[in-house]
Parts: C-alpha cells; sequence; structure tokens
C-alpha cells in the first residue's frame, strides 16, 4: 500500500487508529506525526451539525488524542459548542477541548445574552466568540446573496451590542474571533477590545475569502495586540499549491510570532482535521520554516490564546 493510500485509509478509519487499532507512534514514517505531537488545532468543524461532516466531536477528540495533539476547538456556525466540549472532554479524557459561540442569526446575532450564557455551561470550556461567519454582513455582501444579515458596525464604529460583547469577552478572559467580518471591520474590533482590556483576539483566517486582508493590514492589526490566523483547509484542491506560497510569504513578512496555524477542517470529502492539520505544518516546514517557528504557531501561540501553561 503507498504512503498516500495509507494515509486515505487511516482517515476513513480513523476510530482504528483512535481507538487503539495503532497506537500514536506506531504509524511508520508519518512525517505529521512529530509535527502534531503537542499541536493545538482551533478550527475544528464536527458532527452533530446540519450540513455534511466528516467525523463527529467525540470522535475526532479520540483521533486528535491518537495523534497526540494537545488541544482542538470545536466550531460550529449556528449554535454552541461549549457543551458539546465537556462531553467530549469525558469521553476523552487526555486531551483539552474548548468550544465556542459563533454571532450569527441562530443565537440571535450579536447577542450578549448568548455570551454570557456560554461562560456559565458546564465546565467553563467555552472561550471563543466569533463575531458573525456565515451571516455577517461582509459575507453576504460578498456572495451578494439576498437574505438578512449581522452588522457589526455602522457609519465606521462598531454597535453598541458589539461593544458590550467585547466587554464580556475582557470581562471572562475568553477570545475574541474576528470571523467573517472585512478587513476594516476587524481593525475596529481589535481596536475596541485593546481598549476594554481583551488579552485574547485573533483575525478568523485572514486571507482567505470574504476577509481577504493585505499585508499591510494584518502587520497592522498585529501590532494592535491580534494574532493572524492561517487555515490549511483542503490541500488536495487545485489552489494549494499558491494558497501556501501565498500563505508562507505572508508569515514571513509578518513574522510568526504574530501568527496561528489551523486546519479549518471536518467538510465531508476533505482529510479529517488532525490529518489534514498534520498536513499544513508539513507543507509550511517544506517551505523553509524552522520547527520552532512551526512550533511558535501550531503550539505555543495558540496555547497562549486558550490561556494553557
Amino acid at each position: 500500500m503507498s504512503s498516500m493510500n495509507r494515509r486515505e485509509f487511516c482517515s476513513a478509519l480513523g476510530l482504528l487508529c483512535a481507538t487503539g487499532g495503532w497506537a500514536a507512534g506506531q504509524r511508520g514514517d508519518d512525517p505529521t506525526e512529530p509535527m502534531l505531537a503537542g499541536a493545538i488545532d482551533i478550527h475544528v468543524h464536527s458532527y452533530p451539525d446540519d450540513r455534511p461532516r466528516s467525523i463527529d466531536a467525540i470522535d475526532v477528540t479520540r483521533l486528535a488524542r491518537s495523534r497526540g495533539m494537545r488541544a482542538i476547538v470545536l466550531k460550529n456556525h449556528y449554535e454552541s459548542t461549549a457543551g458539546m466540549a465537556y462531553i467530549a472532554r469525558k469521553e476523552v479524557p487526555g486531551i483539552e477541548v474548548f468550544g465556542g459561540i459563533d454571532l450569527n442569526l441562530t443565537v440571535g446575532g450579536i447577542n450578549p445574552a448568548a455570551v454570557e450564557h456560554m461562560t456559565r455551561v458546564s465546565g467553563g470550556w467555552g472561550r471563543f466568540v466569533w463575531m458573525p461567519t456565515f451571516d455577517a454582513e461582509n459575507q453576504v455582501r460578498y456572495s451578494k446573496e439576498n437574505r438578512p444579515f449581522v452588522s457589526v458596525s455602522q457609519s465606521g464604529k462598531l454597535l453598541p451590542a458589539v461593544e458590550q460583547v467585547i466587554a464580556l469577552i475582557a470581562k471572562h478572559g475568553l477570545v475574541l474571533a474576528t470571523g467573517h467580518s472585512s478587513p476594516d471591520e476587524a481593525l475596529l474590533l481589535v481596536r475596541e477590545g485593546r481598549r476594554q482590556g481583551a488579552q485574547r483576539m485573533v483575525i478568523t483566517h485572514a486571507m482567505n475569502a470574504p476577509v481577504l486582508m493585505s499585508v499591510p493590514q494584518m502587520q497592522e492589526v498585529a501590532k494592535s495586540g491580534a494574532l493572524i490566523e492561517f487555515v490549511g483547509g483542503s490541500l488536495a484542491s487545485s489552489d494549494a499549491t499558491a494558497r501556501i506560497n501565498a500563505f508562507a510569504d505572508a508569515i514571513r513578512r509578518i513574522d510568526p510570532e504574530f501568527c496561528i496555524l489551523s486546519s479549518d477542517l471536518g467538510q465531508m470529502g476533505n482529510a479529517l482535521p488532525p490529518d489534514g492539520f498534520g498536513e499544513f505544518l508539513v507543507a509550511l516546514r517544506r517551505k523553509g520554516f524552522t520547527e520552532s517557528e512551526i512550533g511558535r504557531m501550531s503550539k505555543q501561540n495558540p496555547a497562549q490564546l486558550l490561556g494553557l501553561r
């Protein structure tokens, strides 16, 4: 069996790897293995969801643990994953699991009450607050759709409810993630976060549509205290090489100190999140980044973001 077929086989039978069919460290010459040891993926999609996913939250936690990962963050566009993080931790000890809330229409949009509730969910593992993603005004306009959306700003100023949410983020030590906001909106969010004392901020997949930040914009928000997220996604797509090249160039110009890597995987048909994340780390390593730099972006920076020692 070729190495590629073996990887596909292992992904298809992820539970076999995760439950002891192959113990971590016994899977042969897999270049992703040392890269994933101790890594943290802050952008993992899974079932339960309202759209096809490749794996459920419990199984992806098992798989991440089998790869030696330290932590994952479960993300859902339309409901809080704080409770699911609690269940995943109970079912799969030995790995840190976190959740969050995405402020789309299904949770009432920019809803301080929903954020406050998340902080009280059992375990306190809800750590991320994503500004609107699929329902963001920037996303809806970019997609040229005619449907309701959630705004974060008006006339160049953040809405009062957004400022209230940021106050809660600062109060509870949560992560302010900018979601699918525009670059200008992201800068407003980061500035307000800094003003209110938010210590943990990240620009959600800054180079991906519909965000599409330029390098100077990313440099500016990094100076304002936010980490810049780069997501691997599918490395089997036709644009994968160009994306990795663009990411590598941007990271060098920003500095790994201010960057964070994640998978943004879990979609049906793509690599399972731990596998795809490992391949992303290997791809960047092959672009000349040192092990220390990769570790900074996939281990130390996300640990800092989540408040892990």
